[in-house]
């Protein structure tokens, strides 16, 4: 039977994250993050219905350059990852809606060897809906979808074929540098010698520029941040008030980051029956809710060969904005 005349394959579903588990990760986090200082929260919990919604927005702003920019590099140099690579397997960790799969897919398709795609995310309902339409446009190609987190279940990952393994969306630098190592070291521990890592990292520029993507003119960015106090009102029986925080974009140059804060605006106290404390803001306290570091070529590949991975090629939008880096492992 041809490509063309394969019929649509059934995707399945590995679940390794139950809703449950994730409503205990979210107290867990919440309760350490309120009850530190300075007051932080993962930038997981962000991604709600609506949230992902405004985050689909935040892509098309003018202001937000890095979504475009690893797009351009996709639809220019799919073919030659997909080449290079040698894979069969396409793993997307993060995958979400599976959208910028379809590049990858497409490429490696077009050279004859796709067979399979996993991809990987927490959210059962957006995973299995995309799995499903992935199924349907690419009849033959066995899509076997894992719910999971990839802190925690990168050995859970089919076995089998030769793998590319995609992290894309510059999500890698919304762990901080520790987190990082330990994402890094515990994939390498899972892949083999003919698998490939394929990463997307936003790249250290004009700090301005940096600043506007994080907090755009139309205030999507801060709707967005904001948000997270919407999760927590409805998942932890709090009652934040958004309307009393506002939205702070940072550059930190020490750590070479972008990092986004809730600024309480007035004294206030704040009650979360769901983890039974009761936090206080000062006027002009902030939360942190999420980084984004910005990454040189060196500094990457450096940080990559500490664990275990060796650089093969890397692809950069023009100006120099984004890089995707294709690496395998050491042995």
């Amino acid at each position: 039977m041809t490509a063309s005349a394969a019929l649509p394959i059934p995707p399945t579903l590995d679940i390794h994250l139950s809703r449950a588990a994730l409503a205990d990760a979210l107290q867990s986090d919440a309760r350490c993050g309120l009850t530190s200082s300075p007051k932080q929260l993962p930038p997981v919990y962000f991604y709600d219905d609506r949230g992902s919604r405004l985050f689909d927005e935040i892509t098309k702003l003018p202001e937000y350059y890095p979504t475009r920019s690893e797009r351009w590099i996709l639809d220019a140099h799919a073919k030659d990852m997909a080449l290079i690579s040698g894979a069969d397997t396409l793993i997307e960790l993060g995958a979400g809606t599976c959208e910028k799969s379809r590049v990858l897919l497409d490429a490696m398709q077009a050279c004859g060897n796709l067979t399979r795609y996993v991809p990987l995310d927490v959210s059962d309902t957006v995973l299995w809906e995309a799995a499903n339409a992935l199924a349907g446009e690419y009849p033959g190609l066995a899509v076997n979808a894992v719910v999971g987190d990839f802190h925690r279940h990168l050995d859970r990952l089919p076995a089998g074929g030769r793998r590319l393994v995609a992290f894309l969306g510059g999500t890698i630098g919304n762990l901080g540098p520790e987190q990082r190592r330990r994402f890094l070291v515990d994939l390498d521990c899972v892949m083999d010698a003919e698998d490939r890592f394929l990463v997307g990292t936003d790249l250290v520029k004009d700090r301005d520029r940096l600043v506007r993507a994080y907090d755009d003119d139309a205030g999507v960015t801060a709707a967005f941040n904001k948000n997270v106090l919407n999760v927590l009102n409805r998942e932890l029986a709090a009652d934040f008030d958004p309307a009393c925080f506002e939205h702070v974009a940072r550059w930190n140059e020490e750590e070479q980051r972008i990092e986004m804060w809730l600024q309480s605006t007035t004294e206030q106290s704040v009650r979360v029956d769901g983890l039974d404390i009761d936090l206080s803001f000062d006027e002009g306290e902030a939360m942190m809710t999420e980084i984004s570091t910005k990454f040189t070529p060196e500094g990457l590949e450096a940080e990559l060969a500490g664990c275990g991975f060796v650089v093969e090629a890397t692809w950069t939008s023009p100006g120099d904005e984004f890089l995707m880096t294709l690496c395998h492992p050491y042995c």
